[in-house]
């Protein structure tokens, strides 16, 4: 399928690490000129289209997600500083090599194509939105959602590594959050000859460590898997000096949430005098809870598999966060199926077959036609 391939290494040749711009014009175009689709640019540069035959929010609306933003490129991908060179682009093997490739603009013209050609049942409205910032915490999304986008199911065809078994496009029904939080121990400085005259921070800090290790690491239950989170201490940054009792210490913590349970790491706080608790980043999990969907999206991608002599795919659970997190959270149910092979996404070598993107366009399409 030349045209998928082509959109791709035309997607993946624009700079978006630092400007999303560029890219997000690209796909508005596109979607203009290929499609008789409403298509809205939003004030954060995320770019929205609507088919069917209400065209309107209030269908019934399936929705298909991506970004097109990515992590900075290796010297090795770019043509030049920031966003003033293009990407390198190279399509040997059956392979398109680039920054983006599979994290995820591969994906995304897989879902632009599959917008443009599915042709959904009666009452069905069919969405498709790239989105900006995913990478640094899913601003585009949040912008969206905040300013009505809100589809009843979604498919998010994120390409990061390591969910699918080799060979196979997975569909994932949950995925864990990640909540990014610190200690903040205060004390009283005084010179380390006298450590009496002081309270030192870095000792409550380690008061506080010990509560965080004796906690329960967040787990739940999604379509009979367990999925278990984990809570770790990453960094302990406190003191100036070797001769002065320090007066301040901080501790990072990385914890994984899962779907319905997290940990009670303000117990730390509450436990240790001169010890608050800092929320810096909290990127929420996702679970799907429609059992329809998630069986009609599998059932779509197990008939393309069957078509291909491919193994079957099965309902996974994915270990990193996504935009999916944002849109559950707000009501939208989700799954995540995208062209997640092993060791490709953010790599200085970063590339993606041809073929698992003609696979996951076919899965989108057929899921779009299909009633559920």
């Amino acid at each position: 399928m030349d045209e998928l391939a082509d959109l791709t290494e035309k997607l993946v040749a624009i700079p978006s690490h630092e400007d999303e711009t560029a890219a997000g014009d690209a796909i508005e175009e596109w979607l203009r000129t290929e499609t008789d689709a409403r298509v809205e640019r939003d004030d954060a540069g995320s770019v929205l289209a609507y088919k069917g035959e209400t065209n309107d929010y209030d269908a019934d609306t399936l929705a298909f997600v991506g970004h097109h933003d990515v992590v900075p490129p290796a010297d090795r991908q770019t043509t030049g500083e920031g966003n003033a060179g293009g990407y390198v682009v190279e399509r040997r093997d059956g392979r398109i090599y680039g920054r983006g490739t599979a994290d995820m603009k591969g994906a995304v013209a897989a879902c632009m194509l599959a917008f443009r050609d599915a042709e959904p049942p009666a009452g069905r409205e069919l969405a498709f939105a790239s989105f900006t910032g995913e990478e640094v915490g899913g601003t585009g999304a949040r912008h969206a959602i905040d300013n009505g986008f809100a589809p009843e199911r979604a498919v998010v065809a994120e390409g990061s590594t390591d969910y699918s078994t080799p060979g196979v496009t997975d569909v994932v029904v949950a995925h864990k959050g990640r909540r990014a939080s610190t200690l903040v121990a205060s004390g009283t400085a005084a010179h380390a000859s006298e450590p009496e005259d002081g309270e030192n921070a870095i000792y409550r800090a380690s008061d506080a460590i010990d509560v965080v290790r004796e906690l329960d690491a967040p787990e739940s239950t999604v379509f009979g898997e367990t999925v278990s989170g984990s809570l770790a201490v990453t960094m302990v940054h406190g003191g100036e000096t070797w001769n002065v009792i320090p007066e301040r210490c901080e501790v990072t913590i990385d914890e994984r949430t899962v779907p319905g349970d997290r940990a009670d790491i303000g117990r730390a706080a509450d436990a240790v005098d001169g010890v608050e608790w800092e929320v810096d980043q909290d990127l929420p999990p996702m679970a799907c809870g429609d059992d329809a969907f998630a069986d009609a999206v599998l059932a779509a991608a197990r008939e393309v598999h069957d078509q291909l002599g491919l193994d079957a795919p099965e309902h996974v659970i994915k270990p990193h966060a996504t935009d999916a997190g944002w849109l559950a959270e707000a009501g939208t149910d989700c799954l995540v199926c995208g062209a997640s092979e092993p060791g490709e996404a953010h790599t200085d070598t970063e590339s993606v077959g041809v073929d698992v993107l003609e696979r996951c366009y076919r899965i989108y399409r057929g899921l779009a036609e299909r009633t559920f």
